[in-house]
């Protein structure tokens, strides 16, 4: 079951604001394409904060984090499997995409979110898609 009423820490709420408008090349060529309900009409958020820690990219409506993993996760990896233990612990799913794929298949990555969007979650889903798509 989805959890929809996340832990939240008041005092990242700046340094989330400060990433968004800061924004990496990857992040913001992410965000292009999936902003403005692109994808199956779905409402994404960036640079969200869930718990302790900020996610780059987030669906409530599936309970979906994309993350972008580039330059700043290198040596991190104990901290990111700590991290991704807390969000599966509540409920959420994963997807990571690595910054150098992003600046080369962009569009193929998409493809592959689309996939893993139909793939990991029922297919009532694919029904409300198409049926929000043909209006």
């Amino acid at each position: 079951m989805l959890n929809t009423n996340l832990p939240y820490n008041h005092s990242l709420k700046s340094r989330a604001r400060s990433l968004r408008k800061a924004g990496n090349l990857s992040e913001v060529l992410f965000w292009q394409e999936i902003k403005k309900r692109q994808i199956y009409n779905l409402d994404f958020d960036r640079q969200k904060v869930i718990g302790n820690y900020i996610v780059d990219f987030y669906c409530a409506s599936l309970g979906l984090v994309i993350e972008i993993d580039g330059i700043s996760h290198d040596g991190k990896s104990e901290y990111d499997k700590l991290r991704k233990e807390y969000l599966k612990s509540l409920g959420l799913k994963i997807i990571v995409f690595q910054d150098i794929d992003v600046k080369r298949r962009l569009c193929d990555l998409i493809d592959d979110l689309k996939y893993f969007i139909r793939k990991n979650y029922s297919p009532s889903l694919a029904e409300w898609v198409d049926a929000k798509r043909t209006g």
